[in-house]
């Protein structure tokens, strides 16, 4: 956002003789920095970064407004004449729940009209321009200055009434940029009897614009739901000063004040004569009171604040205010729609008292780690088991089209279609990863990946009837060609049992270890996180002291099922072993080859025995013979 020095002097007179870079300094200490200081033939500009949810400060006046509460200052008052309210002179009817508010006038102008020298120059200083219509530069003129846009129909070129309702199928708009644009029933538009003539909230419509020739103006002041307008202008690519503004929340208790204002301009500029004024609808209900605790402030601040010195920072931003020595209840002002949670409150009393008196401590250390989630343990565990399998895990994105979702969700993507997407493509709360995983899959084997494994453990939705419900998931896909790199293992396509297997490692019981086919070579699997058994060891272990005294390998090569898993095959050789000196049980080694029973597969296992004292041979044979008994309980014999 453009900012006039000399104008914000207008607005705030308490910092005329604040220097440029102090000046600057304490805007951006309010939050909003200062990109650069241009000189103007208007005087100094200041380009100011603007956050994404204070709207309210997109103007002249706004800044000016943040700027005397952080300063105790007062505001310069606003010259304003309000309008006479009457009978409708053109009927005005709000169809659409997206206008809650619209305020109007219609206004015969005089013979000539000229806009301001002064005014030139402040359109100009911040890049907008005179048109030399008093009608349209009042109306630019008002939006930088308060921050409220405006919008002036030529009166005499509007067919019947106006409707502010939802466009319809097959209807189309000329803008004042000269682009047509065809409407979907979200756009929000204003209409008369002979179609839309403005994108509301965003831009006017060229057939009723207003010109050198234009002799009555209706003018416009409303007030429209910021979602839908960011929506608009998304869709249109149509983003406008106006745009930024609605789409960003306008005060609604600026539009009669605003077509007031565009009033008695123009009939300063233009010597127009008021034929009638009116307002439809009405304001949007006040905010709810916001509750904040003495409590919260002290452990959102780092130090004990006083409710009192809060409440009068609150007053100072416009809250209305009830304190005592314990809380505070602040209704927000009808600009500061960014006000809802209690932490907010005590966010603008530390912004306000200033950030650089916050102290600089250092968090408490407590000396005892709070327990990992059951849930965190069990994907860690899980994505940890896998990545040593070979497979790599994604991160894909929660959004996918209605086409890719109905190919593998297992519910309809009604309940979970997106009121305001990104587009088609990202519309609806996927109900599967492995449309994701599957297009990834594809990409890398386009690329000439010979093998690719992938998986993911991450939220799918399912739909029901209280709305989408969510679910962890672990999806995998496993595609190309195994073996072929040394003479012993075979070059092949990768075999269903394969994942089977990797599937029954992770302990998945057999009925939910479904493997799919999903065509050119890929497998792919799907199961809910709750079928995982969950992880047995701690996340950190117990400490064993080292021995002083050498350890003992024994390896056993065995023929297991496909059906087995490590962990349960463990379990038995642990129990087996229980009161030996057995210090580590791993798998070192698998083969899938030829030569092997049919839905078998071969591991090779290492023991390894030390113990606080010099072991003897005969004693880990033995405890060698009691891991084979363990194994052989649980199916797997010894290879031959």
């Amino acid at each position: 956002m453009f900012l006039s020095l000399k104008d914000l002097h207008q607005e705030l007179p308490a910092v005329i003789t604040t220097s440029v870079g102090d000046l600057s300094d304490l805007i951006a200490s309010l939050g909003f920095p200062i990109d650069d200081v241009a000189e103007g033939e208007h005087g100094p500009v200041l380009e100011v970064d603007i956050t994404a949810n204070r709207g309210d400060v997109m103007s002249h006046r706004g800044l000016a407004r943040d700027l005397a509460a952080k300063l105790g200052k007062e505001l310069s008052t606003v010259d304003l004449d309000p309008l006479e309210e009457g009978e409708p002179l053109v009927q005005v009817r709000l169809e659409a729940d997206a206008c809650a508010l619209y305020s109007t006038a219609v206004l015969t102008l005089g013979a000539l009209q000229s806009t301001p020298e002064d005014v030139k120059k402040f359109l100009a200083s911040l890049g907008s321009g005179s048109k030399d219509l008093a009608a349209v530069d009042a109306s630019n003129e008002l939006l930088h200055r308060y921050g409220h846009p405006t919008h002036a129909f030529d009166a005499d070129k509007l067919r019947g009434g106006i409707v502010i309702r939802y466009g319809r199928a097959g209807e189309k708009i000329v803008t004042l940029d000269g682009v047509e644009r065809s409407l979907t029933d979200k756009d929000l538009v204003i209409a008369d009897d002979s179609g839309p003539i403005a994108l509301a909230g965003l831009m006017g419509g060229e057939n009723t614009k207003v010109g050198v020739d234009t002799r009555r103006v209706l003018l416009e002041s409303a007030w429209f739901e910021p979602r839908v307008v960011r929506a608009m202008a998304r869709r249109h690519g149509l983003h406008t000063d106006a745009s930024h503004r609605f789409g960003r929340g306008a005060d609604p208790s600026m539009a009669r004040i605003a077509r007031d204002l565009l009033a008695a301009r123009l009939k300063a500029w233009a010597g127009a004569s008021l034929d009638g004024a009116w307002t439809e609808g009405q304001e949007p209900a006040v905010a709810k009171p916001i509750s904040l605790t003495k409590e919260l402030l002290h452990r959102i601040a780092g130090e004990p604040l006083s409710i009192e010195d809060a409440a009068a920072i609150l007053r100072r931003l416009g809250c209305l205010v009830e304190a005592n020595h314990l809380s505070l209840r602040a209704v927000p002002p009808s600009w500061r729609h960014d006000l809802s949670l209690s932490e907010d409150l005590a966010e603008e009393v530390l912004r306000l008292r200033g950030y650089d008196l916050i102290p600089s401590t250092l968090p408490p250390v407590k000396a005892d780690p709070e327990p990992l989630a059951k849930d965190y343990q069990k994907r860690h565990s899980t994505a940890r088991r896998l990545a040593s399998l070979g497979f790599f895990q994604t991160v894909t994105l929660g959004f996918i089209s209605p086409e890719a979702d109905a190919e593998f969700a297992g519910t309809p993507a009604a309940g979970r279609i997106l009121g305001n997407p990104l587009g088609y493509e990202y519309s609806v709360l996927r109900g599967s990863l492995l449309p994701s995983l599957k297009h990834a899959a594809e990409h890398n084997l386009r690329q000439g990946a010979r093998e690719v494994r992938l998986f993911e453990i991450a939220p799918t939705f399912h739909t029901t009837s209280d709305g989408p419900e969510e679910h962890s998931t672990l999806s995998l896909v496993w595609a190309g060609e195994t073996g072929g790199l040394d003479p012993i293992t075979p070059k092949g396509p990768v075999l269903p049992a394969a994942l089977q297997g990797v599937l029954a490692a992770l302990g998945v019981p057999g009925a939910k270890a479904e493997v799919q086919t999903l065509g050119g070579g890929l497998l792919a699997a799907e199961v809910a996180m709750a079928d995982i058994p969950d992880p047995s060891e701690r996340v950190i272990p117990n400490f064993r002291g080292f021995s002083r005294f050498p350890s003992v390998e024994r390896d056993l090569s065995l023929v297991v099922p496909f059906e087995l898993s490590f962990g349960r095959l463990a379990e038995a050789i642990h129990g087996a072993l229980a009161g030996t000196p057995l210090h580590t049980l791993t798998c070192v080694d698998i083969y899938r080859g030829k030569g092997l029973p049919e839905g078998h597969q071969a591991w090779l296992l290492r023991l390894i025995f030390q113990g606080d004292r010099t072991l003897l041979g005969d004693e880990v044979d033995g405890w060698v013979d009691l891991a084979l008994d363990a194994a052989r309980s649980q199916k797997a014999e010894l290879r031959g």
